[in-house]
């Protein structure tokens, strides 16, 4: 499983970027460790670890690095252990400029099947990838209609109909991920890659919008009913980024007040970075791994485990 290579072989750069930064992208749904940097010289400052090395890779691409990728350890809090979650995790991040959404399916296919481990043929190598949009499967797999679920009433009374219980004052994101992971993401097919397309524009995120309705230029892959990677077509533009960083940063502060997690401060010149038509995926490494050899959890995988670490 020679990643390396095959980027570098197509003339991309290898970087390496910093694990600790005075700023992240605003994300509410990702919790974050903090730390702090000590000096007598310079005072105490906050720092957070990375959860992807995103800011980083993008300040690279703005300043003409080219095509670029990333294999680097990154942490996120607050989330289960076991099975395909450990705090501290490898992830592969890769930007190829001049690409879109579209262009990085074909790249990630081919790159999984040119670095495949020797002697491991796992059956979902051998079938063809899936391409479907997100109003497809959720239409197939729950039997809900994405252009009605712009309306939340519809989309409250679908979640109802399911069986679900969706709170009153619940958010469009909350109620729509309740059915989402609920009946559609367990119902992808397990023998083949699945790459899952064109989300929903109400969550949001530094993809472009789609012109093909309501949607984000965005998907995710499955293996085995396991999420092994998203891409982006990532946004350039500095207003739509700005207002991005404006709400969300909001956002968190408002979940997150009076709570025990850390608020990184978004970074001041993120937005007004001019990045180049590109297409960013990152995919989560140990678990491409298990899936090539059959495994359903990361766990074996890991030498230091941290559930290991703390029944210690």
């Amino acid at each position: 499983m020679n990643i390396r290579s095959y980027f570098i072989e197509r003339d991309y750069l290898e970087v390496s970027t910093p694990t600790l930064s005075p700023y992240l992208i605003p994300e509410p749904t990702i919790k974050t460790f903090g730390t702090k940097f000590v000096n007598e010289f310079e005072g105490n400052r906050e720092l957070y670890m990375i959860p992807s090395p995103e800011i980083f890779m993008k300040k690279l691409l703005a300043a003409g690095s080219g095509s670029i990728f990333q294999i680097s350890q990154c942490f996120r809090n607050a989330e289960q252990l076991g099975d395909v979650h450990n705090p501290e995790f490898t992830m592969l991040e890769y930007y190829t400029v001049g690409a879109d959404d579209k262009d990085s399916i074909e790249i990630t296919k081919d790159m999984i099947q040119r670095t495949k481990l020797h002697g491991v043929n796992p059956q979902w190598l051998e079938n063809d990838p899936l391409v479907i949009t997100m109003h497809e499967a959720m239409m197939k797999y729950s039997g809900t209609d994405m252009d009605k679920a712009e309306d939340i009433s519809y989309l409250r009374r679908k979640a109802i109909e399911l069986g679900l219980t969706p709170a009153d004052d619940e958010s469009w994101d909350d109620t729509f991920n309740r059915i989402f992971l609920t009946y559609t993401e367990p119902s992808l097919p397990k023998d083949r890659e699945v790459y899952l397309t064109e989300y929903p524009d109400k969550i949001a995120c530094l993809a472009k919008h789609s012109q093909a309705g309501p949607t984000k230029k965005r998907w995710e892959m499955y293996i085995n009913g396991i999420e092994i990677a998203n891409c982006y077509d990532e946004e350039t533009d500095r207003e739509a980024t700005a207002s991005y960083f404006a709400e969300e940063y909001e956002k968190m502060k408002a979940e997150r007040m009076g709570t025990e997690d850390v608020i990184p401060p978004p970074d001041p010149a993120f937005s007004s970075l001019q990045i180049p038509q590109s297409s960013g995926g990152a995919m989560g490494l140990d678990r491409l791994l298990a899936v090539h050899l059959g495994l359903n959890c990361i766990e074996p995988l890991l030498l230091f485990p941290l559930s290991d670490m703390l029944r210690q």
